[in-house]
């Protein structure tokens, strides 16, 4: 994937999975607001909303994490955290070279730092956390810009009204 200057939110839907709606809610409700707001032209409409490629990124961490079951209020638990309590952002902690590593276990999402030492994002994430057994049972929560995959046509002959292909 080539990587643009800003994506709008439809191209960030597209890409995400996540809905317009769904981007335009998180933005209101100030999860993950946009590089450019949209704002009203002088024709009386609005335009899109514009994301950077660190947004676009940050989106498909968040999309992964929505997909894994995890609630809005837990994402915004998540980059609270990151920003308070580590100085970062979701793109630094999710392979953007910065100083900790988000790995999850499907229940919660944990911070490792650079020295080894983890913290429960969604519990206490001001607490080191004692780290007893097997690490490798923790999924790294690192994305890759894969474009989504398209479902084939069934075969069935049917249009998707029903009919038909070719009847009149």
């Amino acid at each position: 994937m080539r990587l643009k200057r800003t994506y709008s939110s439809r191209e960030v839907a597209a890409l995400t999975g996540l809905s317009a709606r769904q981007l335009q809610i998180w933005d209101a409700g100030g999860l993950m607001t946009s590089a450019i707001p949209s704002h009203r032209t002088a024709a009386g409409g609005y335009t899109e909303r514009r994301y950077t490629p660190i947004e676009l990124f940050e989106l498909f961490v968040l999309a992964d994490l929505r997909h894994r079951g995890f609630s809005v209020p837990q994402l915004h638990t998540i980059v609270t955290a990151l920003d308070e309590q580590f100085d970062a952002s979701l793109f630094e902690a999710t392979g953007g070279g910065g100083q900790l590593q988000l790995l999850t276990d499907g229940q919660s999402v944990y911070a490792r730092t650079d020295a080894g030492v983890f913290y429960n994002l969604l519990e206490t994430p001001v607490q080191p956390l004692l780290v007893v057994g097997d690490e490798k049972l923790l999924k790294d929560l690192s994305t890759s810009l894969r474009p989504k995959r398209r479902t084939k046509a069934s075969g069935s002959g049917k249009s998707s009204r029903g009919r038909q292909r070719g009847a009149g």
